[in-house]
This record gives C-alpha cells, structure tokens and sequence, in this order.
C-alpha cells in the first residue's frame, strides 16, 4: 500500500538531482508545504539552489535540515534497476538518494503535514532549510543560507538532520555530534640530481620518512566520552620524475586529520610544525579546515528524539559521533542544538541504494513525536 510519504519520496527519487543541481526537487517541496502554510523563500548563490521553508513566525524554531542532491549512481549496468526510477523489490524503496536522504526529506514533510494540519496554533516555528550543495565542495548551500538567517536576526534554537544515522533499524543510533576535519598539503623541498651521486642530491623523500612517522605516531588527545581519540591519516605521497635513477626535487604528501572536541584546530597545526621542525625540512604546507567539531551531549532536543524513538520503536538509542562530517557543522555554531536522525544507512552511496518502506514511515511517524514534544 502506497502511502503519503512513500510517494513523496518515490516522486523525488525520480528528479535526478546531482550535485548541484537540484533537479526540480524543491519546486515539489515549495507546493507541498506552500500548502499547509509555510512561507518558503529561494536562496540561490551561484549555481546552488537552497529552500527556507518556515511555519510561524515565534520561537523557539525547530528547523528541520537536509539536501536534496545525490552522489553520481556509477555504473548504470550494475544496479538491478534504474538508480531514477523508483522501485519497490522485497519491500524496500529502490533509487539512487533513497536512503541518503529524499526519503528523510519525504517524513519530514509528511510529518509536518499531520502536525500542522492537528495544531494549527502550534507555539513556537517549524522550518525546513534544504540545499542541493551538501555533496558536493558545500559552499554556496547551508552555510550561505546560515549567513543569511544569521544576518537578520533569525536564529534556530534545535535542528534535525535527516542524514542516515541509523545502523541496523531506524533510530537505533542518532548523531549528537561530529568529528572536525582538517586537511594539509605537505611539499618538502630537497635538490634533484643523479641517484650515482648522492653527495649531491638533498633526497626529500628520505627527510619525508621520518617526519612524516613521528606526525602518524603522534597522540594528539585520547578523546573523550563522546569522540574517539583524534586520527591523522596520510592519504596520498607523490614524488619523482618516473625515472628510477633521478632524485626527486621535492616530495608532496597530503594528509587529514579528524579531530574531537579535545583540541582544535590551531593546536593541530602549531604541534605540527614544532614535528616538522624538528626534522629541519625545508617545506611549505597549506592548510584547509572542512568542518570544526560539534556536539550536542544533552538538551531538549536529545530528549526529545530519544522519547520519540522509544515510542514508535521501543528501542533506546545509541547517541554517537562516528561518520564523516555533515551540514551540522555550519549550524551548530550559531548556538543552536543539533541532531542527526535518519534511515539505515548500510546503502548509503552503493550500488542499489535503499530504504525499508516500514522504517520509511516509522521514520515520519518519529518525526512528528519530535515536534510535538517541542512544539505542544
């Protein structure tokens, strides 16, 4: 039986909508929620469109927060079907963003559907800040559309993020958090020349090695009880003119660094230069910080998920920081409380991208508990 938020998302699955384009999406969006009375106003900047969708105009404000683009599918004649043509096979969804996230997109909506249309005078506000720029380099969607609420004064109080945090069963884990990223190209300078004469070449490599072993073995913190310890890892080293018998000039190496709550980012650079300097490298390094940490260890929010959790699927949820970074980190420095909720996320970016049509409800159904605990 085809339901209300199943077809939502089955209508946005069939909008291809890569990175950065939007695909039509939240056109769909603007006349569902235009509906039941929300104010929904375009932010485009460049070529990324960004839905503001809000219902009310007091606080607090609860903003619901997700994207509407998808990762390329790959493959065509890998997946069973179409990645956008919806599908239903052995009761689940089918459909390159069914799982990462027009299907947490679709329980949104419908929850705010049944919500508003049973409390029409509900206090505080209800908004939805979309962006089709989350997969992508994610410059010209949230953070812009942050900037921009932030500029006049519009200020979110809890956001929920429909990125699939769930392991095995909706709800069974929710991200109260997440680690800081923070990347680096090393170029180490040396003296290229003939590998018959070492005497005078100035190997980079060799003066790499070391360096580069002390930063891998280094403890930057030991985490604590939301975040593991931090974890440099060494990602890519380029060198060499592809001939066997030439010294290379310089060496690059890049590297990236998730990190918790425990340091930040200045210590992570000022500790290593004091490594690389102590290996008397001749080096330049540039620095790019992708996204600081955040967490949200208890509050209303927190509360109010694992309350809803519990109702509709008895289980008590694991609040966790794993996973790579999302658009909550350009919303929680705004003070607001910030929690990620959504479908299992085991399909996420594969082949044959799905969700379970029963947890797909479930999912809106628990959306809907949430606002009510905060807005009722």
């Amino acid at each position: 039986m085809t339901t209300a938020t199943l077809q939502l998302a089955s209508d946005l699955i069939a909008r291809p909508s890569i990175t950065p384009d939007d695909g039509g999406c939240q056109a769909l969006l603007i006349e569902r929620l235009s509906a039941i009375g929300f104010e929904c106003e375009t932010m485009v900047f460049d070529d990324v469109t960004n839905l503001w969708a809000r219902h009310g105009q007091d606080t607090p404000l609860l903003a619901f927060a997700g994207h509407t683009d998808v990762v390329p599918p790959g493959p065509l004649d890998k997946w069973h079907s179409d990645p956008f043509t919806p599908e239903i096979r052995d009761g689940n969804l089918f459909g390159r963003g069914a799982a990462d996230m027009k299907s947490s997109i679709a329980a949104m909506v419908t929850a705010c559907e049944r919500f508003v249309a049973q409390n029409a005078q509900h206090k505080g506000s209800i908004a939805l800040l979309i962006t089709s720029d989350e997969e992508g380099i994610a410059i010209n969607g949230t953070v812009k559309v942050i900037e921009t609420l932030e500029a006049r004064g519009e200020k979110i109080d809890w956001a929920l993020i429909g990125e699939p945090s769930s392991q095995l069963r909706v709800g069974d884990v929710v991200k109260n958090g997440r680690r800081g990223s923070i990347g680096a190209k090393l170029v180490i300078h040396g003296v290229q020349g003939h590998v018959a004469y070492p005497h005078k070449v100035d190997n980079p490599i060799h003066r790499a090695m070391p360096a580069l072993h002390d930063l891998a073995r280094h403890e930057w913190d030991r985490g604590n009880s939301f975040f593991p310890p931090t974890s440099l890892q060494i990602s890519n080293i380029n060198s060499g003119t592809g001939a066997h018998n030439v010294v290379p000039g310089h060496a690059e190496v890049l590297f990236n660094l998730r990190y918790s709550t425990e340091i930040d980012a200045q210590h992570i650079i000022e500790t290593t230069r004091v490594i690389l300097d102590k290996h008397e490298l001749e080096y330049n390094i540039n620095w790019s910080i992708s996204g600081y940490p955040f967490l949200t260890a208890e509050g209303e929010l927190v509360a109010a998920a694992q309350q809803a959790i519990k109702r509709h699927t008895g289980l008590t949820t694991s609040l966790e920081t794993t996973g790579g970074t999302s658009d909550g980190r350009f919303i929680a420095p705004t003070g607001a409380q910030v929690l990620e909720l959504g479908p299992v996320n085991e399909s996420i970016h594969k082949l044959n991208e799905h969700v379970n049509i029963e947890e797909l409800d479930r999912l809106s159904d628990i959306y809907q508990s949430i606002i009510e605990n905060l807005l009722s």
